[in-house]
């Protein structure tokens, strides 16, 4: 259903995993990861409401497995299709993807796609949690346990919980890339010119209610070095 691109998998073998391949229960989850997706995703949701509260196995089937992954797969294909056209582009005009608060609220908080091209080493994948950013507070709380650690942020909320110079600077760049890169649209751009210059006078599609850009999108050509 996905098909890499050659250049994709050419890059991905010069990425450095290492500390993915030391970490034994993620090379463990490798190693057997069709027996989890076997067992977790599809005798647990077609066996639980047929075994246990009494559903038709034909429903099981088709809700709770079928409708279920279609749904998965669909919504998450919507942030590479629906997140590179239709939103706001604070942080950087001139890349696809966008800002998009109605993907965020589908995807459990990966619709801030705009920031996470830009700081792709950002654990939120966005500038704030907010309450739409669920998939943030998951790590967090795998933090807590243990199960997540070193997590890096470059948003004003890392500034405010670790007041140090390291993330001050990271605020700074922030602040001037959204300044001098960004289409004008930041919540922090609190000006009518900024807002204008690159605002339509309505709702330009109705899949994303934030889409008010009145330029095209960028012309993105892919190919390799």
């Amino acid at each position: 259903m996905y098909k890499k691109h050659p250049y994709i998998k050419a890059l991905g073998k010069r990425t450095d995993v290492n500390d993915l391949e030391f970490d034994w229960m993620v090379m463990f989850q490798k190693k057997y990861y069709i027996y989890f997706y076997l067992i977790m995703g599809v005798l647990m949701p077609i066996g639980v409401p047929y075994f246990l509260m009494g559903e038709s196995f034909k429903n099981s089937f088709l809700v709770c497995y079928n409708l279920r992954y279609a749904y998965e797969i669909h919504i998450t294909g919507l942030i590479n299709s629906v997140g590179h056209f239709y939103g706001t582009r604070p942080y950087d005009k001139k890349i696809l993807p966008v800002e998009s608060w109605l993907l965020s609220v589908l995807t459990l908080g990966e619709g801030f796609h705009n920031y996470h091209h830009v700081y792709p080493w950002d654990y939120k994948t966005a500038e704030r949690t907010m309450p739409f950013n669920i998939s943030a507070y998951v790590i967090r709380f795998l933090e807590k346990i243990g199960l997540a650690y070193d997590l890096k942020s470059a948003s004003s909320e890392s500034v405010l919980k670790n007041n140090n110079n390291s993330n001050k600077h990271l605020m700074l760049k922030v602040s001037k890339r959204i300044s001098q890169s960004g289409d004008g649209t930041h919540y922090s751009l609190d000006n009518d010119e900024a807002r204008e210059s690159v605002a339509a006078k309505k709702i330009l599609h109705l899949l994303n209610p934030t889409y008010s850009m009145s330029y095209k999108p960028p012309i993105t050509v892919f190919k390799g070095e």
